[in-house]
């Protein structure tokens, strides 16, 4: 394995990659990461779905092989994204046995369309995931206000869930009391507990939010704050009375997951929110080329810090520039969420042109 991403490793955090391409899987590229870089898991998103149906011909045997005329184009899309998840899953179901069931999940989000719709969004994380059939599949969901209930909801029967679109201490505390609210309903049925779920924080795009407006001083130093204050959260939340009522029930308790982890800015470390947010029995989903940078030249700086002095202090310095970053958190979980809606359009959209072509 990898000395360096096995260094990050013996600090108790997992390496994710936030990829998923055909070529990845029918090339052996992601074996070769599993084996030789050591991930444990795999997210997907509609934007890197675009990407590898738009831009790339991996797909077009498969959409000739499978559409039919009476398929929507939403409908052969998750044909072939289910596909690509249940081989992916496949691939993780050997660190998914050797953790208990811990690590090893490959994940998968709802319609964005949804991202406002309590109700269908529940009806579709239910047939996404019968029809994913793996029990190391996460069914992302993002943690606006309206997915919240259905965050609830799907876990009380027993879906894994992936929180997407969280961005601050805050919206991660309404994600994670959603998590515990099913688990507990769960209890009181008398059902098994220990249903898995990550929350994912999104990290670089606070810092491309406020790039702007900041000097060089503080410009790529807020994103790396606000993660201090959400692991902050994420303790307090481990250590809670009821947290650790329902871990006396058999329950694996809900990890925190460092999303948007590649470095926007080219004059900053191509590694900074690996290196930065180390932190044990958390999750960070890097893209592929920053996963490569860190098997490069990878480092690990000292261990999050459990105090908020060193947060505190630079969040002080953003009002001063005008930057309330619990309103931010709120703009950038609307523009999230808008930004997925684009991309899962402009895939409907790729995925109507490549049948019309082929």
């Amino acid at each position: 394995m990898n000395q360096n991403t096995k260094l990050i490793y013996s600090k108790g955090v997992s390496l994710w990659l936030d990829n998923i391409t055909r070529t990845m899987l029918d090339d052996g590229t992601l074996k070769q990461y599993i084996q030789e870089l050591g991930i444990t898991g795999l997210t997907s998103n509609p934007t890197i779905f675009e990407n590898a149906v738009a831009k790339t011909n991996d797909y077009d045997a498969a959409i000739q092989q499978v559409a039919t005329k009476e398929m929507t184009d939403e409908d052969l899309f998750f044909t072939l994204a289910i596909e690509d998840i249940q081989r992916a899953a496949d691939f993780f179901r050997p660190v998914f046995e050797r953790t208990n069931g811990l690590d090893g999940f490959v994940s998968i989000e709802v319609s964005p369309l949804l991202a406002y719709d309590t109700e269908n969004t529940l009806a579709a994380a239910k047939t996404i995931f019968k029809e994913v059939n793996r029990p190391n599949a996460f069914i992302k969901i993002p943690g606006t206000p309206e997915g919240l209930p259905a965050i609830e909801k799907a876990i009380a029967e027993g879906i894994p869930v992936n929180v997407t679109l969280l961005f601050s201490a805050e919206q991660y505390k309404a994600a994670a009391a959603a998590y515990l609210k099913g688990i507990q309903q769960r209890i009181a049925k008398g059902l098994n507990p220990d249903v898995r779920s990550v929350a994912s924080v999104f990290v670089s795009r606070w810092d491309k939010a406020v790039a702007d407006q900041l000097p060089d001083d503080l410009q790529n130093r807020l994103g790396i704050a606000v993660m201090q204050k959400t692991y902050q959260a994420y303790l307090e939340f481990l250590a809670s009375t009821e947290v650790q009522t329902v871990m006396n029930a058999g329950v694996f308790p809900q990890r925190l997951l460092w999303a948007s982890t590649g470095t926007k800015d080219p004059k900053a470390s191509d590694i900074l929110y690996v290196k930065e947010l180390v932190a044990p029995y958390v999750v960070n989903t890097v893209p592929e080329n920053t996963l490569l940078a860190f098997a490069d030249h990878g480092e690990v700086n000292n261990m999050m810090p459990k105090n908020l002095s060193e947060a505190d202090d630079i969040l002080a310095e953003m009002a001063k520039y005008k930057i309330d970053y619990k309103q931010l958190a709120i703009q950038l979980q609307s523009a999230g969420a808008e930004a997925f809606i684009q991309s899962w359009k402009h895939l409907v959209e790729a995925i109507r042109i490549k049948r019309s072509q082929l």
